[in-house]
């Protein structure tokens, strides 16, 4: 399976941080990450409404861009751990900027 990445070219820096970070779920993903390190099923209870395979498909994405790191333990059973690297954990101020925003706006709409 073919993973995408961020990495081909593009117009401006912005637009790059919204491949990385954009969609409905990766989001949610680091902030729970920003927590410290997560198995996958922590992960997908504490996410709710995400399927197992979009997880695993946002996780993969998101380990391709250098944001996530994914911890393989050769156990029985297995075990895998997911945590943010340094560039991951570096997103932390803008998405509480963006979580800032959003409280705003809210307010803005519920005053109209």
């Amino acid at each position: 399976m073919k993973v995408q990445t961020a990495k081909r070219k593009a117009n401006c820096p912005a637009e790059i941080t919204l491949k990385v970070i954009g969609g409905r779920w990766k989001v949610l993903i680091i902030k729970e990450l920003f927590d410290g390190v997560k198995r996958f099923n922590e992960l997908h209870r504490s996410i709710k409404g995400v399927t197992q395979k979009m997880l695993t498909q946002q996780l993969r994405e998101m380990e391709a861009d250098g944001i996530v790191h994914r911890e393989v333990y050769l156990q029985m059973p297995p075990k895998v751990e997911y945590s943010l690297t340094s560039l991951g954990k570096s997103l932390q101020p803008m998405i509480n900027e963006m979580h800032e925003w959003g409280i705003k706006h809210l307010n803005f709409n519920e005053e109209r």
